[in-house]
């Protein structure tokens, strides 16, 4: 079996494809295993190979390493975050947990960056979280209120500044916070594939059937051989529920994405010439908007539960009429046909939007369930488990574990019942800003 994502990611074909793809043709063993190339697969396999340079390190993946979720995403790296249900006064403290460890993030794919020389678009822009509706201004209020008090610079502002800065007047009010970092997610992803060490074997294509322990080794089953590991690190995010890991604290939702062609100078200078920006929703179900540094504009306005293994042509192509939809409601003038490529991704959620990080049984580690905060989060995760697998503690660790559990999930049919209702009360909630 194979995860059949589509090829259309914008962010992925901005790159050159790579060769010498090798998959598991033939039984292996190995001191390490790591299941998932992602973000916090290979910084799992940079952390491991470090420590452990004389150990035999093997990173698996069922699609081509970095062309998941790691490099379909939108392209934030965020030190806060609005839709995590923790920005009310008496949940300070809980929400102080969570931007410490989202700051950690930043901090760690920064190092990355600088260590290793990688262009991946970095903009320290900051982002807006912005609606077109006036009374979410109190939200917007109560949440820089929460923000001050921690210390995050932010600012209100309303349609006539917005206009002027985004080049659209479809929103009536935003936050503008400082911290906010705008990126190329597949550029940075495939720059960790690039800084893996020599004793990491990296295997592709390679579909994990099962896994199962054995006294003091794990054996893991492939759609084309077996390998037998002392220790194993599961790092496939929205799709540890699959694999059977902590299945009662998470769940995937499939998200589709657009991105237009590079804007005109005529088309641009229709819209303002705005710089570089990021918009976040204020609603759950709202449109997250980017307009990039070569000037295309992407929207993802869908979240849902779906087959998470596949989304086919037809489905890509109703969903990408809704993100025209989203397009023309905020840059009218533009041409109807400007959308070039749409895509999907996974997205790992649980319950209180926190996040996976454990030893699950004597040998075997997992860190996931980012909740849309992947970039940061998965990079360091990936590095922290890395070190507690090794036997080793470091603040970061510590801080890590300090945050909220991830809360208990019901089984499904409930689960998938519950879920459903959610996502279509939340779509009607933000039905204006899709």
């Amino acid at each position: 079996m194979n995860i059949k994502n589509d090829n259309k990611c914008a962010w992925i074909n901005d790159l050159k494809p790579r060769k010498n793809i090798k998959t598991l043709t033939k039984n292996e063993i190995c001191d390490w295993l790591v299941v998932g190339a992602g973000f916090t697969g290979l910084s799992a396999a940079r952390k491991l190979a470090q420590l452990n340079p004389n150990k035999n390190i093997l990173v698996v993946d069922a699609q081509l390493a970095g062309e998941g979720a790691s490099g379909r995403n939108s392209g934030y790296l965020v030190d806060t975050t609005l839709n995590d249900g923790f920005s009310s006064n008496k949940e300070l403290k809980n929400y102080k947990k969570k931007t410490d460890v989202y700051g950690l993030g930043v901090i760690s794919v920064r190092n990355f960056i600088k260590e290793y020389q990688v262009d991946c678009d970095w903009n320290e822009s900051g982002k807006f979280f912005a609606s077109s509706k006036f009374e979410d201004r109190k939200i917007l209020k109560n949440f820089s209120n929460t923000l001050s008090k921690l210390g995050y610079e932010n600012n209100l502002l309303e349609k006539e500044e917005l206009s002027k800065t985004l080049g659209t007047s479809f929103y009536n009010t935003a936050l503008y916070t400082k911290g906010g970092i705008l990126l190329h997610p597949a550029k940075l992803v495939r720059s960790m594939i690039n800084a893996l060490p020599n004793n990491v074997k990296l295997l592709e294509n390679s579909f994990l059937l099962s896994w199962f322990s054995i006294k003091d080794y794990i054996s893991c089953n492939f759609d084309n051989g077996k390998i037998t590991t002392k220790k194993i690190i599961f790092a496939t995010n929205g799709y540890l529920k699959s694999l059977g890991i902590k299945v009662n604290y998470n769940f995937p939702l499939t998200l589709t994405a657009s991105m237009t062609r590079p804007l005109t100078e005529v088309e641009f200078e229709t819209i303002g010439k705005p710089d570089e920006w990021g918009i976040l929703p204020v609603k759950p179900m709202g449109a997250t908007i980017r307009l990039t540094k070569d000037k295309r504009i992407l929207i993802r306005n869908t979240a849902e539960l779906y087959n998470s293994f596949h989304m086919s042509k037809e489905d890509l192509k109703k969903r990408s009429i809704m993100q025209k939809i989203g397009i023309k409601k905020r840059f009218p003038k533009l041409p109807d046909n400007i959308i070039q490529t749409t895509w999907s991704g996974i997205v790992s959620r649980t319950r209180n939007s926190s996040q996976i990080f454990e030893k699950i049984k004597d040998n075997v580690y997992v860190a996931g369930g980012y909740n849309g905060s992947g970039i940061g989060v998965g990079t360091l995760f990936g590095e922290q488990i890395a070190i507690k697998a090794s036997n080793e503690n470091t603040k970061e660790i510590e801080t890590i574990e300090a945050r909220n559990k991830p809360t208990w999930l019901p089984p499904d049919p409930i689960l998938s019942l519950g879920v459903r209702s959610r996502l279509i009360y939340e779509r009607f909630r933000a039905k204006s800003e899709i």
